[in-house]
């Protein structure tokens, strides 16, 4: 179904905690009039574990905080130079299932590397996209109360080590991979707009009304 507007907002590089209440906090408050949102941004590293997640699967945090969080899935890892959308959807006005939207986001990544002929794929036994087995997105969602959030992490150009403290994803000896590692070019401002490109597509969204936050400024 067409989504007539999103708003889409630009986020500086902020600390998933304050992130993650404040999706929940829109997705409490939000009604029927509610416009839908993307949220675009980067975060400090830290390891969030899903709803289902298991401790085993952390090997070894170290330093970097291990948070509890409520979406879907196991543990997974996020930083600096890995780009992340949350979208912050009403699933009932949208009449969309969450199978549904998880392959949107999952052939927005595969169309974004084919761009720049990388053959990625999905997998129905583990939500993401792989690279020649090597994951280089991954995607974790929540609804409730007739809406959604959490989204997608896309490998840009970041410190892949600390996958290594992790099971990724719940899955022993997973290899993670990055736009970088793939050979590609990898200005995340750039790689932002194109990954926006395609979930506008997918989502067939009409109109976007995007507000850059670090500058507070909308165009």
């Amino acid at each position: 179904m067409t989504i007539n507007t999103v708003i889409i907002r630009h986020l500086p590089e902020t600390d998933y905690q304050s992130v993650f209440h404040k999706m929940q906090q829109f997705n409490q408050q939000r009604d029927a009039s509610t416009q839908d949102e993307i949220w675009l941004l980067q975060h400090p590293p830290v390891f969030t574990l899903g709803l289902n997640g298991k401790q085993e699967h952390v090997l070894d945090a170290g330093n970097i905080p291990l948070l509890q969080t409520d979406r879907g899935g196991q543990v997974t890892y996020h930083g600096p130079g890995q780009l992340i959308a949350y979208i912050l959807f009403d699933v009932r006005r949208n009449k969309r299932g969450v199978r549904e939207l998880v392959t949107c986001l999952e052939q927005a990544v595969i169309d974004l590397l084919a761009e720049d002929k990388i053959n990625a794929i999905a997998r129905k036994d583990a939500p993401g996209v792989y690279v020649d087995g090597r994951k280089v997105a991954a995607l974790g969602l929540r609804v409730k109360q007739g809406g959604c959030y959490h989204g997608l992490s896309l490998n840009v150009d970041m410190d892949l080590a600390p996958f290594k403290r992790i099971n990724p994803c719940g899955y022993e000896g997973l290899e993670i991979t990055s736009m970088r590692q793939l050979g590609l070019s990898c200005n995340i401002e750039q790689i932002e707009q194109r990954l926006l490109t395609h979930l506008c597509r997918y989502f067939e969204i009409q109109q976007t009304v995007q507000i850059d936050e670090s500058e507070n400024t909308k165009t």
